[in-house]
């Protein structure tokens, strides 16, 4: 099991809801685990519908006195309250306990302990609502008037069930020793001198008619179902952490926690798992952030990744379509399983996104570094040369050697980078560019992208194809510094808009092009330089847009808030091109940022300064758990210890740079080829016990340069 704090965590959130998720299921309650019909975004998703928009518990004719809310796991939580006497009485003896548990449905357990020495009679009713609404109605407050499901009672179960866009969308509600009405279910109990009453109320969930294959079942043991076994094996595979500085201990582990309750599962093949965006409102598949999140998971489980290519291989593009904008090799941005899906962006895969097709092929090369086996990466190969084919043939549109985008309809994302706001990509004095846009990380993506493919025909011996793909790195990069470096701003353009023109504006997406290396050295230092600036290191991480720039604003979703995944990668890059001062800077702003959101980093936070206030302030909805959010601790740790193997040299590089205040740094179970590692370390000094046979340790970094190929 991972070592990480077994007191269970408090996971009640500043506005009071408590989120649990497995999967693509999770269920938002308030505090007391009651889930009010009152037009709010709580409820019970299943397969991006709300299956419960209604769960509230009465005893005795009154709503519980909420006493503690607590997760043990990402998939159940508990709530205990005070129940009102009959009649009234002061300082109730009367304690009613309800254990939540989320999977293809919904489990409630609920006791009622009486600490009185005489028995009590208890009327306990449970109000259900079900609007069976879509999960982007939900997010948007366009429920009004969704409510029209239909109510009965059949075989002494709750169903409700309504037509949503061509599919029947159904819940069934039961209970042991219920009395059920449209309304609801009812009991009435006798709870003995100083015992306990108890009951099981299951949901199951109906798409056309039908159950998930595996629900919820009276009588069964929630821990035996497999999405709990599933949980418990990863906490088994990750690394065991031991770290003197307890609280960088307590965040990894949380992290890696995190990442493994925002798992999805492929139906077809179950062994795979992907990671999904983040909960609440983005538990599916997303092209760019799985595979980024995936990518700073590395140190986790490299099999995260793998799952993550293997299920996004399978949804490829493979025909034009203007309406999805599915292109013959595209990698899609997202994959939606709710009703309304197909009708908010042109299916439920969409399509429209320029980086997720490069990343998917630079994240099949660094997996060949961890020495995953061929059987994983041979099959994959293919659907790297279409993704290849799919940057030179539909992703650069006019020839000119870069990747633009341009939505082909009016419902697609007008902005398709990670910053996919509408007015993401301004100028300096914040007028919106317009597209075709050409992003500078896009650009560096597709650098990324043929290293990779040039690393990994290396590895199969083909040197024709291995100097292909490293001649045409080195293209893209002279192009890029010649035609997106500022000379008299001295950092890089984020952007080409249709006329060819620099989009000037200063912002963080240089810091990824210095993370995949494709910055020219001379100018690194100008680069690192402005990432710094006040302008743009607000002390707790890297603004995305500049303080001093047009379209800033710090309580902005991308012109000016803090994106912790995002700052990760920029220190990923200032610690490559040797820039170390600035890269322990930055992790140490991000390592305190967590503090004050109880170890847990969100999607993101504004942009303050960190002298404004006393910690970062919340962006008002900002996910909360977000992969690439939870993975950006595992990547800044593995910044500052420099590890990076390079299996297809037979190398490992581990030269730690961590602070003093770390102490000693302790990671076993650490997965690499098929061996189990244990890295240590404390400040500048390093070791690695239980390497493979053949595999030597480096005690340097790697080259801070992606290429040439010494490098890899």
């Amino acid at each position: 099991m991972t070592a990480w704090n077994e007191d269970n965590e408090a996971s009640v959130s500043d506005s009071g809801s408590v989120t649990i998720l497995e999967g693509s299921s999770f269920c938002i309650s308030s505090g007391s685990g009651d889930i009010s019909p009152d037009g709010s975004a709580n409820g019970v998703f299943f397969q991006d519908t709300r299956i419960i928009s209604g769960w509230v518990l009465r005893i005795n004719g009154a709503l519980r006195e909420p006493l503690v809310a607590q997760r043990p796991h990402p998939f159940e939580a508990t709530f205990v309250g005070r129940a009102t006497w009959p009649g009234g009485r002061f300082d109730s003896p009367l304690v009613v306990r309800q254990v939540r548990h989320i999977g293809p449905g919904l489990q409630d357990d609920i006791t009622l302990e009486n600490f009185a020495a005489e028995p009590v009679e208890c009327d306990i009713e449970l109000l259900v609502d079900a609007d069976q609404a879509d999960l982007f109605d939900v997010k948007g407050a366009r429920t009004s008037g969704v409510d029209d499901a239909t109510r009965e009672v059949v075989d002494g179960r709750l169903v409700i069930e309504a037509s949503r866009h061509g599919q029947q969308r159904g819940t069934v509600v039961s209970a042991k020793g219920a009395a059920v009405s449209t309304d609801g279910l009812r009991f009435r109990a006798t709870v003995p001198a100083r015992g306990k009453w108890a009951v099981s109320i299951i949901v199951v969930p109906l798409v056309n008619g039908q159950p998930p294959e595996k629900p919820f079942r009276d009588g069964q043991l929630p821990h035996h179902r497999e999405g709990v076994r599933r949980h418990l094996d990863w906490e088994e595979g990750v690394p065991r952490l031991s770290i003197e500085d307890v609280k960088l201990q307590e965040l990894l582990n949380r992290s890696q926690r995190d990442l493994g309750a925002l798992r999805i599962f492929d139906a077809h093949h179950p062994e795979r798992a992907a990671v999904a965006a983040g909960a609440p409102w983005f538990m599916a598949l997303f092209g760019r952030d799985s595979l980024l999140s995936s990518y700073m998971s590395l140190l986790v489980n490299p099999h995260l990744a793998a799952g993550t290519l293997q299920t996004l291989a399978g949804i490829q593009g493979k025909k034009v379509d203007p309406d999805s904008e599915e292109e013959p090799g595209r990698i899609p941005h997202e994959v939606r399983l709710g009703v309304t899906a197909g009708l908010s962006l042109g299916g439920t895969a969409y399509y429209g996104t320029a980086d997720a097709t490069p990343l998917f092929v630079a994240l099949l090369g660094e997996l060949s570094r961890w020495g995953l086996s061929r059987d994983v990466i041979r099959p994959l190969l293919p659907h790297a040369d279409r993704a290849l084919d799919w940057i030179e043939q539909y992703g650069d549109r006019d020839g000119d050697g870069f990747v633009e985008y341009c939505r082909p309809n009016a419902h697609g994302l007008v902005n398709q980078g990670w910053k996919d706001s509408w007015d993401g990509i301004n100028f300096a004095d914040g007028t919106m560019a317009e597209a075709p846009i050409a992003l500078c990380e896009v650009q560096a993506y597709v650098y990324a992208a043929y290293i990779g493919r040039s690393l990994l025909a290396r590895w199969d011996g083909d040197v024709a194809l291995e100097n292909h793909w490293a001649d045409r790195a080195a293209e893209l990069k002279s192009a890029f510094n010649e035609k997106f470096w500022l000379p008299d701003k001295g950092y890089f353009a984020v952007a080409l808009d249709k006329d060819k023109r620099q989009v000037d504006a200063c912002t963080s997406n240089m810091g990824h092009c210095l993370w995949t290396g494709i910055v020219d050295e001379d100018k690194a230092a100008s680069v690192a330089e402005h990432l710094m600036s006040p302008q743009m290191f607000t002390g707790w991480g890297i603004r995305t847009l500049a303080s001093d720039m047009g379209a800033y604003n710090p309580v902005s979703y991308h012109n000016g808030s803090v994106w912790p995944h995002d700052t990760a990668l920029a220190a990923t890059g200032l610690m490559r091109y040797g820039f170390v001062d600035e890269a322990k800077r930055v992790a140490k702003g991000i390592f305190d940022a967590a503090e004050h959101f109880d170890g847990r980093l969100p999607e993101l936070f504004c942009g303050f300064d960190r002298g404004e206030f006393p910690g970062p302030v919340p962006y008002p909805t900002a996910c909360s758990p977000q992969a690439w959010a939870a993975a950006a601790p595992v990547q800044l740790a593995r910044v500052l210890l420099r590890f990076d193997p390079v299996y297809t040299r037979g190398v490992v590089h581990l030269s730690p740079i961590l602070p003093e205040s770390v102490g000693e740094f302790r990671a076993e179970n650490v997965l690499l080829d098929t061996s189990r590692i244990t890295i240590k370390a404390r400040g500048a000094e390093g070791s690695i016990d239980g390497l493979p046979p053949g595999v030597k340790l480096l005690p340097v970094p790697r080259p801070p340069l992606a290429y040439p190929p010494e490098g890899y």
